[in-house]
């Protein structure tokens, strides 16, 4: 990989009607063991919002349809990803109140957190995209 080349990602802000977000702790660098959102790399040929579906299933064997999803916004600021320039396509998608959610994957453990009480320091940028996700919906 070059200095100019962008790695693509999409993140998943899944929420209830009751004011939860679902988070998992990563299970390797960066930020292992911190708690971040569903998602992971678009694979070469695959739409944003097919890798997200994708990736949220994969974490936290939460399946949604991907129409389901909307897009909130896309994250590229330099920085945000210690590992070189990250592009993450994030998007929302409401699920029910109870849904389970089990970790898969990458992730050590997935959970459902209420958005008043979140983890203190989340991994990468996303206490920013949560916000974005939550300002989308109400």
């Amino acid at each position: 990989m070059t200095e100019t080349e962008n790695i693509y990602t999409a993140d998943v802000v899944a929420l209830t009607p009751g004011g939860d977000v679902l988070l998992i702790e990563r299970g390797w660098p960066p930020f292992q063991g911190a708690w971040a959102l569903p998602g992971g790399h678009v694979d070469a040929g695959e739409a944003p919002f097919v890798a997200a579906a994708r990736e949220l299933a994969e974490e936290t064997g939460v399946h949604v349809p991907v129409g389901n999803l909307h897009q909130i916004g896309v994250w590229d600021q330099v920085g945000r990803d210690p590992r070189g320039a990250y592009v993450t396509f994030a998007y929302m998608v409401i699920v029910p109140d109870g849904t389970v959610a089990t970790a898969g994957d990458d992730a050590r453990t997935a959970r459902w957190w209420p958005l008043s009480d979140l983890p203190e320091q989340l991994a990468f940028d996303h206490a920013d995209i949560i916000s974005a996700a939550v300002t989308t919906n109400s």
